[in-house]
């Protein structure tokens, strides 16, 4: 009885947590950018046990071993992080990635680095007074840029000069635009994942590399073109890729499993109980 109130917690604690993450899911299908969160679940210790000699009796087709598990965990949470529906808005500021990329951000002054696919930019003043490319929550949008002194490329940021338009071309190429002329301001840093269960979802609907793991492993930069099938679009917006209708039919699988679980746990816990009060 008391491995059956172990394998009925442990898979309740798991199937918790499948809640809380198919109910994260839920509060973000109209959030742009956002990318479902899947969980991989394994089984906990399975031991081997046998059972007496007496219980072999003639015509017994059945193996006398039994295996006795210890419930299941939830080991992984990683982002899907397949194409969702782009929607048109008309704002100069506003990209949508097609195909697998994601932007890079810098977070702080130390040049700590993250990642989304929310392309809802705007233009704000950084800390020079410069007009920046950044996203909604103030971080500066990364790009590559023409060094001034040397004419050498190297990462910084997009800055639009007073009285000039955006231009974003497909391939990432970012220009000003106005009625005298058009300049080159840089080109957005794409980036490819390929270890996504490598990135861990944190606030502001942002991606980062998870502690211990070099980011040159997980990302590599990508430059946009026919071949990969990656490209910017101006004036649309990533939508999430969550499908309600999918998220509340596993929310549904995962009540009832919990519900099982639980009732097992009951069930052990009225046998304890009866198994107390017998007398001599």
């Amino acid at each position: 009885m008391n491995s059956s109130m172990i394998n009925a917690m442990v898979s309740m604690s798991g199937l918790q947590q499948k809640l809380d993450l198919l109910a994260d899911n839920i509060a973000n299908v109209n959030t742009v950018g956002y990318k479902r969160k899947e969980a991989t679940f394994e089984d906990l210790l399975t031991n081997l046990r046998s059972q007496p000699e007496s219980f072999n009796q003639p015509g017994r087709l059945t193996p006398m071993d039994f295996t006795q598990g210890w419930g299941s965990r939830m080991t992984m949470v990683q982002p899907n992080l397949s194409q969702g529906p782009l929607q048109g808005t008309d704002k100069e500021t506003d990209l949508a990635i097609e195909g697998n990329a994601l932007f890079e951000v810098e977070v702080d002054d130390a040049g700590n680095r993250a990642y989304t696919r929310n392309g809802a930019f705007q233009l704000t003043v950084g800390a020079n007074g410069d007009t920046l490319l950044a996203t909604e929550d103030g971080y500066p949008v990364v790009a590559s840029v023409r060094d001034a002194a040397t004419g050498n490329r190297v990462e910084g940021n997009i800055v639009v000069p007073q009285g000039y338009n955006l231009r974003v071309n497909p391939d990432g190429t970012v220009l000003g635009v106005s009625s005298q002329r058009t300049i080159e301001l840089g080109s957005i840093k794409l980036l490819q994942a390929s270890r996504p269960a490598a990135l861990s979802a944190v606030a502001d609907n942002l991606f980062v590399v998870a502690d211990g793991i070099n980011s040159g492993d997980v990302l590599q930069q990508i430059v946009p073109d026919s071949e990969n099938r990656i490209s910017l679009r101006q004036g649309y917006l990533e939508q999430s890729n969550v499908e309600l209708s999918d998220e509340m039919t596993e929310l549904i699988n995962v009540q009832r499993a919990y519900q099982l679980a639980a009732r097992a746990l009951s069930s052990s816990d009225t046998m304890m109980s009866l198994t107390n009060g017998l007398r001599a």
